[in-house]
């Protein structure tokens, strides 16, 4: 049941209309609302800021098949608390999400848990096997907008580009979504390539990589004209290749995580498991250049990568252990204490790249702001100097997080989805 509430005195940050003021935010009937109900309870809003409930591109919630790791119901929950109102599930399932009746199994389970919003991402190739096109029509009759082989990239520039030219045929506009890494130059890597790996004696993930995959794509994508999203970007060449794109009109978005912009490769000197992932935290030069990127919007969006793992996967040898890292929970302080405190964006920006700029390329008309009369209450409300430590137990199955032990400053006091409090005095409801 929706909630009739008004935060008092709150700072309000629409990314939209640009707004930042304090003001009162009344909630009646599952959308903001233009006058307080007599009724309402009253929240304090003191200190507080209020913005459009944050937006994932990229979760994996591991269901089907990998419950142990997470599940539709304990994703969102974590999304929730995290600020999240809702998030794009990966395709790499098993089976992978690439027909009609898994994403509406995913979707039912989402509705069931209530906590948030879940956009299923079809995959391109069927199987994620990188040979045939999945049945890309069908999905997007079932409201699929997003497609991707996640984990891996297309394998050729022919497949992608008969990818990119079918997507261009729907009546509405369909992203593809790349993950950029060339598995010839990665197959047996184990963090990023360079002086740190040697003297660690551990096979490297060159940052070519990635730029192999990222020049291809865009030359496609100028080719054929097709709508084109890079995830988690990682290295400096990178960057300077999708902000020349642009600068030639090539239709392409581009992701990057907290972990990016935070770590770097010798943050692994002790073979922390929990900070491998794919594609590696690189050196300190790439993390500049992931910073100013976006600073500046060649990186549209801040996205969180959320891999969860079993305990026991992640406590294995470094070479043995899964990459990946949960970050549902984490993001905003994480980009509030290592961004936006130090300066390098502002916080108008860094809600930008949370809220209204995923919610656009996912096409989640509903979220995303702005905070007008009459839009979906799908907000969140955080404390910006809240202190806290990352530690066990999370609202996410899994624990194996990148700044376990780490003070941030941030904490998330509401999460409302649809003017329904999925957050209430930083618990979880549900």
């Amino acid at each position: 049941m929706s909630e009739r509430v008004v935060f008092e005195r709150v700072r309000a940050l629409d990314p939209i209309t640009r707004v930042d003021d304090v003001r009162d935010i009344a909630v009646a009937d599952g959308v903001i609302a233009a006058e307080a109900p007599r009724d309402a309870e009253r929240v304090d809003g003191t200190g507080l800021v209020l913005a459009p409930g944050l937006v994932d591109l990229h979760t994996h919630l591991r269901e089907p098949g990998d419950e142990h790791k997470e599940t539709v119901a304990t994703g969102t929950r974590a999304a929730a608390a995290g600020g999240y109102t809702a998030v794009a599930a990966m395709a790499n399932t098993d089976p992978p999400a690439d027909n009609a009746a898994i994403v509406q199994a995913v979707r039912d389970l989402a509705a069931a848990a209530g906590s948030c919003d879940v956009f299923p991402v079809g995959a391109i190739t069927r199987g994620l096997e990188g040979a045939a096109l999945a049945e890309m029509g069908e999905m997007v009759e079932a409201g699929v907008r997003v497609f991707s082989d996640d984990g891996r990239s297309v394998p050729t520039a022919r497949l992608l580009r008969n990818a990119l030219m079918y997507a261009k045929a729907f009546p509405v506009e369909i992203v593809l979504a790349e993950h950029a890494e060339d598995a010839s130059l990665i197959e047996g890597g184990q963090m990023h390539e360079g002086a740190r790996s040697a003297s660690l004696g551990l096979a490297g993930r060159p940052a070519e990589a990635e730029e192999v995959i990222v020049a291809r794509d865009l030359a496609v994508a100028r080719a054929c004209g097709g709508r084109l999203h890079l995830c988690h970007l990682s290295s400096a060449r990178a960057v300077e290749l999708v902000r020349r794109a642009k600068a030639d009109g090539v239709r392409v978005t581009a992701e990057v995580t907290p972990h990016h912009l935070v770590g770097t490769d010798d943050d692994l000197v002790a073979y922390d498991t929990m900070k491998k992932m794919n594609p590696p935290l690189r050196t300190a030069e790439d993390r500049a250049a992931l910073r100013a990127g976006l600073a500046d919007g060649t990186i549209d969006a801040i996205a969180t990568d959320h891999a969860p793992h079993a305990v026991e996967e992640k406590d294995l040898e470094f070479d043995l252990a899964p990459p990946g890292t949960i970050g549902l929970e984490t993001a905003l302080a994480v980009v509030l204490t290592h961004l936006v405190e130090p300066g390098v964006v502002s916080l108008m920006r860094a809600i930008e790249a949370l809220t209204s700029a995923p919610a656009r390329i996912l096409g989640a008309a509903d979220h995303g702001g702005p905070l007008e009369h009459g839009r979906p209450a799908n907000l969140v409300v955080f404390d910006p100097a809240g202190e806290w430590t990352v530690e066990a137990p999370f609202a996410s199955k899994a624990r194996n997080s990148a700044f376990l032990g780490e003070r941030l400053r941030g904490r998330v006091r509401f999460t409302m989805l649809r003017g329904t409090f999925t957050v209430a005095n930083g618990k979880p409801t549900r």
